[in-house]
């Protein structure tokens, strides 16, 4: 089965998503900066989900270039990442709205954990239906990032209700983790 369909199609999701959010954001009520901070906290959440979307965006992107060919399990393991990736434009819109509140901030965290796990679950379904040598399964090794990402969004969840700047902190810490394509796969690109 090709891949193109799958690509366009969580191609065109991930753009979805984003217009969504950015059209939640509110416009200030006024010209001058003291307008703007009762938006602050909605516009700097909304730029760490598209900074997260970004990178799905991208690594799926050069995930699926790995991959020489999908099967159903796989079209239903991408399924399954663009459900929880769906959900991001509703905890940004709750923890921005929210002023950044312990429980807004620890739903969107567990939101990004799903991300995760499903991102890791497509991954795995590629992997398994390529085969334990193919280019997807020696770029990915350990995975020791992806396994990184999962302690942390489990830590930051509970941190919310402790001290939610430490969360959003671990929150834009992954996501810088992420920023960069993975080296690994890139040299399997070549």
């Amino acid at each position: 089965m090709s891949k193109g369909r799958l690509e366009a199609f969580s191609d065109a999701v991930v753009a979805i998503l984003i217009t969504i959010m950015v059209l939640e954001l509110r416009v200030p009520e006024g010209a001058d900066w003291v307008a703007v901070r009762p938006v602050a906290p909605s516009l700097l959440t909304y730029v760490l989900s598209f900074v997260f979307l970004g990178v799905y965006w991208n690594n799926h992107h050069h995930m699926l270039q790995l991959a020489d060919r999908i099967n159903g399990a796989i079209l239903w393991a991408n399924l399954y990442l663009l459900f929880w990736l769906s959900l991001v434009p509703f905890v940004t819109a709750w923890m921005g709205e929210n002023h950044f509140a312990p429980l807004p901030t620890a739903v969107y965290g567990a939101v990004l954990l799903m991300c995760g796990l499903a991102y890791l679950l497509l991954q795995t379904t590629i992997i398994r239906h390529q085969g334990a040598a193919s280019r997807l399964a020696a770029a990915v090794g350990d995975d020791l990032k992806g396994k990184l990402s999962g302690v942390l969004y489990a830590v930051a969840i509970l941190l919310a209700f402790v001290n939610r700047w430490i969360s959003i902190g671990i929150y834009v810490v992954v996501a810088l983790m992420w920023l960069i394509p993975d080296p690994r796969i890139e040299a399997k690109l070549r």
